[in-house]
């Protein structure tokens, strides 16, 4: 505009008062989005039941700057030979709203720890489909729970593993197209592997021995998973230790991805039960330092609180943008804490928090 000019009628009007598909413009717009969190790429697990395009712009609405998904049914073996309709505009709308990475969950029946030859098998069979099918997403990783050995032993279960993550290299080959495959830490429950430190980077480790390029794996740190194995993540101090170790003996680049819940399980407990942002164990001071700690800033994170396909996904978010901004935290209605849509019988149970080792 040029000196002295006038500006247009209604040209200082506030954003409240423009017509509401413009203010929803405004408000869409990534930046702003990415800002509310701190500059950090955070979102929710979404179900794509009603659509994958539903499934984006879910996302978009509540303010998500990443996204995990299921491809397929993770609670069955066969997978779907040929991508979904809609994949390609799945995409491209993901990129119209910069929200990304995303990250494919792999089926939950996937274990290469455990003893039975028959599902060995058919988890390397699973993990190579998981894999391909997350070409076409367009996903940077997938994400895999390291399993159960089963009553193998901890070393052995972990040899296993290694040989599994093989067969699946050679399966999949060397496409620069191919994901990142992302192992998750456990909670240490009955057998299972991954609960410690110390059993990533023996898993690391043997891969390498086994072959593997290590630079085609990482690790992805559940929160939940990490209170329930003994982390005291309620410390700030504790992560601070948790994660100066995980990067001397483990290196930087190998955490890739965190699964960020709180846990209704006490510390210690071996149990994985997850919790609302800021509403179990690890609590609002635990969750600030995980949000805010600059080691973790450029780790996207991936929520995967309690009664997604309920609207808590929405309520999650928002809690994540309060912690971080340091904004006080509206107290949850018990109907919260009712919303376990996947184990409806555990909803009833207060957080039990109890003491945890620092590590």
């Amino acid at each position: 505009m040029s000196p002295g000019s006038q500006r247009p009628a209604g040209a200082d009007r506030s954003l409240k008062s423009k017509p509401p598909a413009v203010r929803r413009a405004r408000r869409d717009l990534p930046a702003r989005r990415l800002a509310a969190l701190g500059g950090r790429r955070i979102g929710p697990h979404l179900p794509i039941s009603g659509g994958l395009l539903k499934a984006a712009e879910r996302a978009r609405e509540i303010g998500a700057t990443a996204i995990q998904v299921f491809a397929d049914n993770p609670t069955a073996w066969r997978r779907r030979p040929e991508p979904p309709t809609g994949i390609d505009r799945f995409r491209t709308r993901l990129a119209e709203l910069d929200i990304g990475p995303l990250a494919i969950h792999a089926s939950y029946l996937i274990n290469l720890c455990g003893t039975d030859e028959e599902s060995w098998r058919r988890s390397v069979a699973s993990l190579i489909a998981e894999m391909r099918m997350a070409v076409h997403y367009g996903a940077r990783f997938v994400n895999v729970h390291i399993g159960s050995h089963k009553g193998l032993g901890r070393d052995e279960g972990i040899a296993r593993l290694a040989a599994g993550l093989l067969e699946v290299h050679r399966g999949i080959g060397d496409s620069p197209e191919l994901p990142l495959l992302v192992l998750e830490n456990s909670a240490g429950m009955g057998d299972g592997v991954g609960s410690s430190l110390e059993d990533l980077v023996d898993i690391l480790e043997a891969a390498s021995t086994a072959g593997l390029d290590t630079e085609r794996l990482g690790f992805c740190l559940d929160t939940a998973h990490l209170w329930g194995a003994g982390y005291a993540l309620d410390d700030p101090d504790a992560l601070d230790r948790l994660l100066a170790r995980f990067d001397a003996e483990l290196e930087p680049r190998y955490l890739r991805m965190l699964h960020l819940n709180d846990s209704r399980a006490a510390c210690g407990s071996q149990r994985d039960r997850h919790e609302h942002i800021a509403a179990g164990g690890i609590g609002e001071g635990g969750m600030r330092a995980l949000l805010t700690h600059p080691r973790l800033v450029d780790v996207p994170a991936y929520l995967e609180t309690p009664g997604m396909d309920l609207g808590y996904d929405r309520v999650n978010m928002d809690r994540v943008r309060r912690v971080i901004a340091g904004r006080d935290l509206p107290r949850l209605p018990a109907r919260a804490f009712a919303a376990r849509s996947a184990r409806p019988a555990r909803a009833r149970r207060t957080v039990p928090v109890g003491g945890c080792a620092a590590d």
